[in-house]
């Protein structure tokens, strides 16, 4: 009885180790949530401030997810109703440049050849970034004081530019989401999915 079985020892640590790797991420997490809330509260501009929080990460997750992509799969779509993942890049793109011109009070940016869904990797991916950029810019030109002015949104409707900062950020989840489902449907990992 006094013995221990080495086998369930080894198997107990296997199991407990990442519980405790967990759990001491989610500490960390509820720290750094905790600490950003208080810096908010302070901030006089939180929702702004929020937004341009946000925007790295998923600047990161989203070009991420298209250099992941081979340039051979910029034409694969899962099923033919569904747009191609080059064309998923370009609605981002667009969305990006449209909505942050919408933000910021700023020209949308248009390239001198209109961008197509075919135009390669190199290129879209260019683009991307670009759209990620003109978003920092046009962010850096808005307060909370402007969430109430209105603003263009798609398709010709008009609504407080709170909307555009909202749509934004949930575009940004939206396209993720959808660029991670191509790459696992071509076996490929998502950015964060990597550890």
């Amino acid at each position: 009885m006094g013995t221990r079985d080495h086998t369930t020892v080894g198997t107990m640590e296997t199991v407990i180790q990442p519980l405790r790797e967990d759990i001491m991420k989610r500490a960390i997490g509820l720290v750094l949530l905790f600490a950003s809330t208080a810096l908010l509260a302070q901030d006089k501009n939180p929702v702004t401030s929020v937004v341009k929080q946000i925007l790295p990460r998923q600047e990161k997750n989203l070009v991420g997810a298209v250099e992941e992509m081979p340039a051979d799969k910029f034409s694969y779509k899962p099923t033919e109703q569904q747009m191609t993942f080059g064309h998923l890049v370009l609605h981002i793109i667009e969305a990006n440049n449209y909505l942050c011109s919408q933000i910021g009070n700023q020209p949308e940016i248009k390239a001198p050849v209109p961008l197509k869904e075919s135009d390669g990797k190199d290129k879209l991916v260019a683009a991307l970034k670009a759209s990620f950029q003109f978003c920092s810019t046009a962010l850096d030109k808005v307060d909370d004081s402007k969430l109430a002015d209105e603003v263009e949104l798609f398709g010709g409707r008009k609504g407080p530019r709170a909307f555009a900062m909202i749509a934004l950020t949930n575009d940004w989840a939206d396209h993720y989401s959808s660029a991670a489902m191509y790459l696992r449907l071509n076996g490929l990992l998502p950015p964060t999915a990597k550890k």
